[in-house]
């Protein structure tokens, strides 16, 4: 039940950054129109990753490894085919960004909105760095990872503002999703 609804959960956060993508694409659009010769300042890159706070809540929330790792893979997986990603790069960052939560979960409780923002901000870099990096190493192209390495400010800082959303809505999931023991019907047979 709990793993079904993390899935669903994840699936409804990426067709929901999808669109926010949409949406901050032709907010980018009418500012470069709009704006352009007044302001030189830029909101390329300022899409949040709403899925990498889930998988971080996985990871700090004590979930198996076998567990988390699959349902990472999972959404990871989602998030590569949604985004047009190359195959396997969103599907890596995910299962690594879990285990390495799943890790540093033993050490940092993700119980206030400051540890959650400055997880989600920490990760966020996390995932952006290995990203321009296997896009170096693999990409053809030798001026994507610059290009892309602009962007990792931004949406780091924009994913650790929704983080805390995440976070809560993924405690509501977890909170409503634990077994609680029946009492056994003891008079009845």
């Amino acid at each position: 039940m709990r793993n079904t609804a993390f899935l669903a959960l994840g699936l409804g956060l990426i067709l929901l950054q999808s669109n926010l993508f949409r949406v901050i694409g032709y907010l980018v659009t009418l500012q470069t129109q709009l704006l352009g010769a007044f302001w030189d300042g830029t909101l390329a890159g300022i899409t949040p990753s709403l899925l990498l706070p889930l998988i971080i809540f996985m990871g700090v929330h004590e979930y198996s490894m076998a567990r988390g790792a699959a349902l990472s893979f999972a959404m990871g997986y989602l998030l590569d085919v949604f985004a047009a990603a190359p195959l396997g790069l969103y599907t890596f960052t995910s299962v690594a960004g879990f285990v390495v939560s799943r890790v540093a979960g033993v050490r940092l409780a993700a119980q206030t909105v400051l540890t959650k923002v400055a997880l989600a901000f920490a990760f966020s870099l996390l995932e952006g760095l290995i990203i321009v990096i296997l896009t170096a190493i693999f990409g053809g192209d030798a001026a994507r990872p610059r290009a892309l390495a602009a962007l990792v400010m931004p949406h780091a800082f924009t994913t650790a503002l929704f983080a805390p959303l995440v976070f809560s809505l993924a405690q509501r999931i977890h909170q409503a999703t634990i077994a609680v023991p029946k009492p056994t019907e003891v008079g009845s047979r």
